[in-house]
């Protein structure tokens, strides 16, 4: 939360909104000061007090590349997301991002759920907002509605119509923190298979949404370790044969 530029105070209010039951999860914002400033000169020290705004005089945040905060407006932080989509306990949690073509010049949308690492691709004409909105809303709603509960996505600039995603797919949205590519592991990893059938430097363009939808097959099918052998299809199958199951139960 001091990485969005939230003060001691409002993150002290937040955690006692998030977990009003918990004491052990709250903390003033006296006690977040003291951290701040008891840890030893050295680089950890400067940048949170960079994140502090009293500290921000000195130098600008984050200084090693751009810093995209700000330019999305009314953004979900990761950190306010449910706990079990961490435990990837539950079903219908997915992943996005865009992997791009040569010169930026193209690009494909890619979803991945969390629990059964399902991938899905879409054909994107330009990496605008309005085509990303398209293309998740088109693909996101070919998966049965129980299946769709949120996306966790960064700050890129594909997603300032998140609020319309959101309403056109009946999913909430989170970002990630700036520069943590490690908060969206899962589609980190699948982004690494893909560039084996979309490689860096090519032109993305050329493969239209049937062929895009091949490759996804391909990794869909394949038995992975982490779902103890099962293909990601396979394990996206049990989930929804067991949700109906429930269903019918609960009926009767």
């Amino acid at each position: 939360m001091l990485g969005w530029l939230w003060s001691p105070q409002q993150i002290a209010k937040t955690l006692r909104i998030m977990w009003p039951d918990k004491p052990e999860l709250h903390v003033s914002h006296e006690t977040i000061y003291t951290a701040i400033y008891a840890h030893p000169k050295g680089e950890l020290r400067k940048d949170l007090i960079t994140c502090l705004r009293q500290g921000r005089s000195g130098r600008k945040p984050r200084s090693a590349g751009e810093d995209r905060r700000g330019r999305i407006p009314e953004m979900v932080s990761i950190h306010l997301r449910p706990p079990e989509v961490t435990d990837r306990v539950m079903p219908g949690h997915w992943e996005g991002d865009l992997i791009r073509g040569a010169a930026n010049k193209s690009a494909v949308g890619v979803l991945v759920e969390r629990t059964t690492r399902l991938v899905l691709l879409a054909k994107m004409p330009d990496a605008t907002a309005e085509s990303a909105l398209a293309a998740f809303t088109f693909k996101l709603n070919q998966i049965a509605e129980p299946m769709r509960q949120t996306l966790t996505y960064d700050q890129g600039r594909e997603m300032v119509r998140h609020r319309d995603l959101a309403r056109a797919t009946n999913m909430r949205v989170y970002f990630c923190d700036p520069h943590s590519p490690w908060q969206r592991g899962t589609c980190e990893n699948t982004n690494g298979l893909l560039r084996q059938m979309l490689p860096k430097g090519t032109d993305l363009s050329v493969h239209d949404q049937a062929a895009l939808d091949s490759i996804a097959d391909l990794l869909n099918n394949r038995p992975r370790q982490t779902l103890n052998w099962r293909s990601p299809i396979q394990a996206f199958r049990d989930l929804i044969h067991g949700a109906s199951e429930m269903a019918q139960a609960t009926i009767h």
